[in-house]
């Protein structure tokens, strides 16, 4: 994978670098062995989206190149809720929905990280075991209330106002990193920059309990904008979710396949694994026949493969060709479900019915009897994929898609999606 012999390097030519707290240090313990590092996510939604994968590529390369990444699932400071990046108390969980996000993330990471030389914690199992006497004499001696105020995360809140709960948040982390550190000898976190405060913090409380030479680092990536200067990570529909029943995995193509060309670099080196010269050649692609989107392909099928596996590539990729020919006749059920799900969708029977009536009566999808034999004589009507110019043509919804979906197709680019009840 690597273009550079250190993870370092490797990080900054892909433009995945923001701050660390010693890179000097971290660079000549990464070269001389290989280390474990952690990042955490905390259970407040049933599905990771497409934000969470910046901190978890980091961890990916790491991987890659033999180092071993621990993931924190974070069952106990989910309970609480990070106040990092927001302006605003979040509205806490139940611990039952908490423990239903912590087997639907768990899932998730193991897709991406495998099961080898790759480690899933989760910090419920000992956070839970500190008793409140314990947390305030062990760890909240240690932490200085003024030193936490002039914290980031902290200082923008002040004003709207952060509740003890959220305040506390920081020094739950640090307990996190302390205890990997002493457990699975991990030595570097690494987070968003939103994190730098809540990293350095946990820094702190090791070299407190462990001593000054515990060799502890934090790296953070930098903050992810688009070239109009918007955030990444969303499309007009909301967030772009890694779970496939909230975003199908053709939506996720086409999110990453609509990238503008000036972020389309950008997004090559830090989303997927191919080389220098690989994006260069891609790049320069774009630069010379932009209409092909040579570069936007490559990375929709790079970030795809990663998240959803190849068969979801080759879907993605046939539905994309079927939308863009009209010819849908050959698309699976499960396909058209996913290419489909956001064009305006109407119910019907299993029942046939000849053209014109499908159109008005049925589906609503022609205002008039008048207006649906006009089109349908002047070629602009397709029923799953093939034009129709006969207005007694009979629509049999059993005949296509495991009777599941009749597809009609007015003019060139208008689809409906009728489903057979």
């Amino acid at each position: 994978m690597a273009d550079a012999t250190n993870i370092i390097d490797e990080l900054d030519w892909r433009g995945a670098l923001n701050q660390m707290t010693d890179e000097e240090g971290l660079r000549k313990l990464t070269s001389e062995k290989k280390i474990s590092l952690y990042a955490g996510t905390d259970p407040t939604g049933d599905s990771l989206h497409v934000g969470h994968l910046i901190p978890f590529m980091i961890l990916k390369r790491f991987q890659l190149m033999g180092h071993h990444p621990v993931i924190v699932i974070g069952g106990g400071t989910g309970a609480i809720g990070d106040p990092s990046g927001r302006n605003s108390e979040r509205v806490l969980q139940t611990m039952d929905v908490i423990h239903e996000n912590e087997k639907k993330l768990t899932a998730q990471m193991v897709k991406l990280f495998g099961t080898e030389n790759f480690t899933i914690v989760n910090n419920y199992d000992w956070l839970s075991k500190i008793s409140l006497l314990d947390f305030l004499r062990d760890y909240g001696k240690i932490f200085s209330v003024n030193s936490m105020l002039a914290k980031e995360v902290v200082a923008s809140r002040l004003e709207s106002g952060i509740s003890y709960t959220e305040f506390t948040y920081q020094i739950l982390q640090s307990v996190d990193f302390l205890q990997l550190y002493r457990q699975n000898h991990v030595q570097l976190q690494i987070g968003g920059a939103d994190q730098w405060g809540n990293i350095t913090a946990g820094i702190d409380l090791i070299h407190r309990i462990e001593g000054s030479d515990a060799e502890a680092y934090g790296l953070t990536n930098p903050l992810m904008l688009k070239s109009d200067g918007t955030k990444f990570g969303k499309s007009a529909g909301g967030a772009v979710w890694l779970d496939p029943e909230k975003t199908t995995p053709y939506e996720f193509y086409q999110f990453w396949f609509n990238q503008d060309d000036a972020d389309v670099e950008k997004f090559l080196k830090f989303f997927t694994f191919l080389s220098k010269d690989e994006i260069a050649d891609l790049v320069q692609q774009t630069k010379d026949d932009p209409k092909k989107r040579a570069a936007q392909r490559r990375l929709a099928e790079e970030v795809t493969e990663f998240v959803h596996g190849k068969k979801a590539v080759e879907e993605a990729e046939a539905i994309s060709a079927a939308l863009f020919s009209g010819d849908v006749s050959e698309l699976s059920a499960s396909e058209i479900e996913q290419g489909f799900a956001s064009v305006p969708t109407v119910e019907a029977t299993s029942e046939a019915h000849d053209l014109v009536e499908f159109l008005v009566d049925v589906t609503g999808i022609e205002k008039s009897r008048r207006q649906a034999r006009e089109d349908v004589t002047n070629g602009a009507i397709s029923v799953n994929g093939e034009r129709v110019r006969e207005v007694d043509f009979v629509v049999d919804p059993t005949k296509h898609f495991d009777g599941k979906f009749v597809i009609v197709r007015r003019g060139k680019k208008k689809y409906f999606l009728v489903k057979i009840k």
